[in-house]
This record gives structure tokens, C-alpha cells and sequence, in this order.
């Protein structure tokens, strides 16, 4: 298991789980790293969009080498480039970067497909997903 994995084990969703991993490396208090990530877990707020591991990975990149300044468009640049290959790489292992299409297509707006989701025991698929995502961020870090 990885630290993202056991974070979201532990009871928060899994952008969360990704995005607060890297709170000490980025020098960013766990708690602040948690709420912000709060409203993107399940596609964000179930919406099943983009997972959740891999928006949590996208606003750990945008933290790290995001730009500040209007006239740094190489932060741009460089936080795409990284943002390009986490999705690139997530997709690749997992078939899409669509929480709604890893989950095999379950509504989690629903109470049935939050049924579906814990009698099919898809919480499995979504730690894999969390710690796939926090293993493709930090080799892009390092």
C-alpha cells in the first residue's frame, strides 16, 4: 500500500487521498490540502467526471510548478506538460481518466449506484486508481 491509499482507506475520498499526500512535500499544511480537495472526490461531488485520484494529482502539479505570475507562461507550459503525462499514464493503466467509465458505468448520484458501488466492492478499484495516481505524481516530482 502507498500513503495516499491509506489515507483514503482511512475515510476521505480519494482526491483528497492524493492531493494531502503530498501536503509535507509541498510544504502545505494537511488540513488546508484536505479541504480544498474535499468537493473533487467521486469525479467531483459525484459527478464522475475526471477521478478524483487524478484531480487530486493535477492540483498537487499546479501547486508544485503552477504559475503565480501573468507573465510566466513557462509555469504554464511545464505544469501542462506535467498535467499531459499524469492523465497520459493514468489512462493508459487504468482506461480512462472518467471515474464514471473505471466504475463500469454505476451512478454514484443515486442510492442504488452507491449500493452498486459497495456491493460490487469497487472502493478495491478505487484505492488501485488513488495509489496509481500518487505513484505517477511523484516520479513527475522527482
Amino acid at each position: 500500500m502507498n500513503h495516499a491509499a491509506d489515507i483514503f482507506l482511512s475515510g476521505f475520498n480519494c482526491s483528497q487521498a492524493v492531493f494531502s499526500s503530498f501536503a509535507d512535500e509541498l510544504e502545505l499544511d494537511r488540513d488546508t490540502a484536505l479541504k480544498i480537495a474535499t468537493g473533487f472526490g467521486a469525479g467531483m461531488a459525484r459527478h464522475q467526471e475526471v477521478c478524483g485520484a487524478v484531480t487530486g494529482g493535477i492540483m498537487a502539479l499546479g501547486y508544485r510548478y503552477g504559475r503565480s505570475s501573468s507573465d510566466d507562461a513557462s509555469a504554464t507550459a511545464l505544469t501542462y506538460q506535467k498535467v499531459n503525462e499524469l492523465m497520459i499514464r493514468f489512462e493508459e493503466e487504468n482506461g480512462s481518466c472518467l471515474c464514471q467509465t473505471i466504475l463500469g458505468g454505476i451512478d454514484l448520484r443515486t442510492e442504488e449506484g452507491q449500493k452498486a458501488f459497495s456491493d460490487q466492492n469497487k472502493k478495491i478499484i478505487c484505492t488501485k486508481c488513488v495509489a496509481e495516481a500518487e505513484r505517477i505524481v511523484k516520479s513527475l516530482i522527482s
